[in-house]
């Protein structure tokens, strides 16, 4: 009984704790920089583009994200925009009629990866950018996106989704970088690089995201952060294992099509570069927005798909778990596969520890930990669940307390969605959109 204790203990200390250490020492020691080469294998400095966006009944959305994707910093004639529309019947075919210079594809309701593969089919660049119409790009987000391809031996990159409720710790990171970070472009155009949020095209983006009021803005900002932290690090010791769908781009002679069906294109992909032998990396300065779940229920659907896409990716490419075929096993087994296992773990722990609480403290206090936080996490749900607001004074003396008890019931919204998304692949319910 205490072994299978301190193995299921061993387990969930590892996921999310012994992992993400040993992944940021690894990272701290021995990073594996990018390489540029200038000419001959190496790629042009303005390589020309294809975005490709999956779309379904977003026809509002249309004239301000392509007014966005306008905007950016990059030269418009080395853009090709391809807008595929996924079955809409909100006009979106008319809609696009009326803007020149996209390049617009309709086809009957199949999913997203269909309308990808067809959206792919279309494009004539050597650089794919896979982007979705809610999301706006900061101004320099595509060349930070692009730059990293000068080394033949990057495949793919992803840039960094900026959620509502995290934009000041963006601001400061920026802050912090702006120095050192393209200093010569900066000057070439002839203007000092500001932070996420506060440029000219940012900022609409990030103000719409704060019309929107969240419940778990503190749960699932703190989470992506952890997140994100993770993917700089595996991005510095080899490969990132996923990409932020929003905003990645990939080398267009590696693209292969995908299964009608696929949840998680932004999975699959990279990871189908990372086992033909490139590099897939994170690249933060590459920033696009978007707001927070408006509440837990909101968040536990978006991490259902999510869930559910990394048990469909086991079957739509099993080659993932074998050593000799997948170059990041170590890490896709840590960071994917075993966020699946956890929640299997955490209820025996919790009846392991009150069994044998009598033993020693050890166990006692195991116990004392996991029921405190399972308490927190309920009194986050009725925090959820009541809009009542305290007194000034009380709320300002109760803040610590409810921010934790978010971070616990978005840890259980999260688990509970992982074993939801077996539920949905094994009795096949369809979880994209």
């Amino acid at each position: 009984m205490a072994t299978l204790f301190w193995l299921l203990a061993g387990i969930v200390f590892y996921v999310y704790v012994g992992y993400p250490l040993l992944l940021h020492v690894c990272a701290r020691i021995r990073p594996k920089r990018i390489v540029p080469q200038r000419g001959g294998a190496g790629l042009d400095p303005e390589p020309s583009v294809s975005f490709v966006i999956a779309s379904r009944n977003e026809g509002h959305r249309i004239p301000g994200r392509i007014d966005n994707l306008r905007q950016l910093d990059y030269p418009i004639q080395k853009q090709q925009m391809i807008v595929v529309s996924d079955g809409s019947t909100d006009g979106t075919a008319s809609i696009l009629a009326r803007i020149p210079g996209v390049t617009a594809v309709d086809v009957p309701a199949g999913g997203k990866a269909r309308a990808l593969n067809e959206g792919v089919a279309r494009a004539t660049n050597d650089i794919l950018v896979f982007a979705d119409m809610r999301q706006g790009f900061a101004p320099d987000a595509l060349r930070a996106l692009l730059a990293p391809f000068q080394d033949p031996r990057i495949g793919a990159v992803s840039g960094e989704l900026v959620l509502a409720g995290e934009s000041r710790d963006r601001r400061q990171y920026d802050d912090r970088r702006a120095v050192d970070d393209r200093r010569a472009q900066d000057d070439r155009r002839g203007h000092g690089r500001q932070p996420a949020g506060k440029r000219h095209g940012s900022r609409r983006w990030s103000m719409r995201r704060e019309t929107f009021e969240s419940t778990i803005t503190d749960g699932v900002g703190l989470y992506w952060r952890y997140e994100k932290q993770i993917r700089r690090d595996e991005s510095a010791t080899g490969s990132v294992v996923g990409a932020t769908g929003a905003i990645y781009a990939m080398r267009r002679s590696l693209w292969q099509p995908l299964p009608d069906d696929t949840i998680l294109d932004d999975v699959l992909t990279p990871m189908r570069c990372v086992m033909a032998g490139y590099r897939v990396l994170f690249e933060e300065r590459a920033c696009a927005f978007d707001r927070t779940a408006p509440d837990a229920s909101a968040e536990g659907r978006r991490k259902l798909r999510t869930l559910a896409g990394n048990y469909q990716l086991l079957w739509l490419e099993p080659r993932l778990l074998l050593p000799w075929c997948n170059p990041t096993w170590l890490q896709f087994v840590s960071h994917k596969i075993g966020r699946l296992l956890v929640p299997y773990a955490l209820p025996p722990l919790l009846v392991l520890s009150l069994a044998l609480a009598r033993r020693s403290p050890v166990y006692a206090a195991a116990f004392t930990v996991q029921f405190m936080f399972y308490l927190l996490a309920a009194y986050g749900s009725w925090l959820e669940q009541s809009r009542n607001t305290p007194p000034e004074p009380l709320a300002i003396a109760v803040q610590p307390v409810n921010r934790l008890a978010r971070v616990a019931l978005m840890f259980i919204v999260m688990n509970k969605s992982a074993v939801a998304g077996l539920v949905a692949i094994a009795t096949k319910q369809k979880v994209w959109r």
